[in-house]
């Protein structure tokens, strides 16, 4: 028998909003880069989420390519401050159930692994801040003199997570089928059909629709909504309005 291990999505599954999102601003704030990156093309994007008009799926989307093409060129070593920044004032802001199973797998002795679409050098703050024994992001490429090239191996999407588990499912003797994984988008899709436990945190709606195909996903599948200071649950074969 392999051992178990609970396999984390970060955005809007631990972390209450985009790590992605908090540094881009961080960035505008010391006009590390240019503000009109944001008045210009992250803004409209942000509105139509906001507002309920568009996808979140597609918003993440959007907002990612104005992050990568506005941080070409920058210095690795020069923003690590601003990565800092952000975990120390940002990394509290979690849901409370997701906090909780982090330490409650520990207790248990299960591997923690966090499998996100943020930037590498953000998850990987992250991962040590809550003890996760290992992670797997988007990796951002620097040249020979630590630049970004505005080239990435991208962590966001269903393929790229599940090829990230079979790895980490051969490098750590891994069961699958005593394991947990926890995501909120399509894109964790693959990760969370692959283990025994699935839970959906405040899932987005093309998550849920996707997992409802599945009859034996859909009851296996544990959905977690917290709003303010309750924790709501039940399963995914539910009813979607």
């Amino acid at each position: 028998m392999g051992q178990i291990a609970a396999f984390f999505d970060i955005d809007g599954t631990l972390h209450r909003d985009s790590l992605m999102m908090e540094h881009f601003k961080r960035l505008i704030r010391y006009e590390i880069i240019d503000p009109q990156y944001w008045y210009s093309h992250a803004q409209k994007a942000f509105r139509n989420w906001d507002k309920r008009m568009g996808n979140y799926e597609d918003y993440l989307l959007e907002v990612a390519e104005i992050y990568l093409n506005s941080m070409k060129g920058q210095n690795k070593h020069y923003i690590d401050f601003i990565v800092h920044q952000v975990i120390e004032t940002k990394g509290d802001r979690v849901y409370r159930f997701t906090r909780d199973q982090i330490y409650w797998h520990k207790e248990q002795g299960h591997r923690v692994i966090f499998v996100s679409g943020s930037p590498d050098y953000l998850v990987e703050r992250m991962a040590e801040k809550y003890g996760a024994d290992d992670f797997r992001a988007t990796e951002y490429q620097v040249d020979e003199q630590n630049n970004f090239t505005g080239e990435i191996k991208q962590m966001w999407d269903s393929h790229s997570k599940s090829e990230a588990l079979a790895e980490l499912v051969e490098q750590y003797d891994i069961d699958l089928d005593l394991s947990y994984a926890y995501g909120d988008t399509k894109g964790d899709l693959t990760m969370l059909q692959s283990v025994k436990y699935p839970v959906a945190i405040n899932p987005a709606k093309e998550l849920l629709l996707e997992i409802k195909k599945d009859e034996a996903l859909a009851k296996r599948t544990k959905v977690i909504i917290e709003r303010k200071d309750v924790i709501y649950q039940f399963d995914a074969s539910v009813e979607i309005l």
